[in-house]
């Protein structure tokens, strides 16, 4: 399987060059599926109610049907756990609010404990074998290269782009800007720079915002367009010994559009990353 090489001023073809092993996995959306799952539960924080949240109350439970007075029968409510607001010995209204038909403890009570509350203590880490999440992220980068699952993804087809290493120093964001309008990547920009509100109870919880996702460029070191590139919305930029299974299938979707540097396909293959 060969590539193209593009310049890093004009966007035109300089050669070709065989791409590595990584780029001939096999396409397997249920395995990058559970990459990125696994990958975003390490980023989530437990959390929980208090164990006695609701259970700070003294209480009494009973089922006795003669003494009315203290009992629920008749009264169209369930034998609830009653709170103690007082106890005998300490005055007449003390005795009179220890009677009084109000529930503690149990869930459906006011000030009552919850039913099934979160436990702070509940392992939610998603695991996942090493071999597997490697065998995942070379799959994710099989279909970063197939122009039918990218173009159904973003509507652009003319993958794998791949730039001479000179691209690496490009440290102005306005000239990376304009090389990736000329590969006609001008409409993703546009989309990517968008910022529209959710639709649906997810605008009162922390997320009101929807933007799409945009290329992601791989480098094969620290350099200046590790920078410059990040400044352009959407756009992620990523050393190629770091890449994950959600950078390159956000949102467990793959297909998305990956801009290398020569010799970062050159140190994936020389290092054999991923394999």
């Amino acid at each position: 399987m060969n590539a193209d090489i593009l310049s890093s001023t004009t966007g035109k073809e300089l050669k070709k060059i065989a791409l590595p092993e990584q780029f001939k996995e096999e396409y397997r959306p249920d395995l990058i599926k559970k990459a990125v799952v696994a990958y975003q539960s390490s980023g989530k924080t437990p959390y929980g109610a208090d164990p006695l949240a609701g259970l700070r109350k003294s209480s009494f439970w009973h089922k006795r049907r003669q003494k009315k007075w203290r009992t629920t029968y008749t009264h169209g409510i369930s034998r609830t756990p009653k709170k103690v607001l007082g106890r005998p010995g300490g005055g007449w209204a003390n005795v009179m609010r220890f009677h009084m038909f109000r529930g503690a403890t149990a869930p459906h009570t006011v000030g009552g404990r919850r039913a099934f509350p979160p436990q702070a203590d509940k392992d939610i880490l998603k695991r996942i074998n090493k071999k597997e999440n490697n065998k995942a992220i070379c799959s994710a980068i099989s279909a970063s290269a197939l122009p039918k699952i990218v173009e159904l993804r973003s509507g652009y087809k003319n993958v794998p782009v791949i730039f001479e290493s000179k691209i690496e120093s490009i440290d102005k964001t306005a000239k990376f800007e304009e090389l990736l309008k000329k590969l006609g990547m001008e409409n993703l920009l546009e989309k990517a720079s968008e910022k529209k509100v959710r639709a649906g109870k997810g605008k009162t919880r922390g997320r009101r915002y929807k933007k799409k996702i945009g290329p992601l460029v791989v480098v094969s070191e620290n350099c200046p367009l590790l920078k410059s590139a990040r400044n352009i919305a959407g756009v992620d930029s990523v050393k190629v010994d770091r890449l994950n299974p959600e950078l390159l299938a956000p949102g467990t979707h793959a297909g998305r559009i990956v801009i290398w540097s020569e010799k970062a396909v050159e140190k994936m293959k020389e290092k054999r990353l991923y394999l």
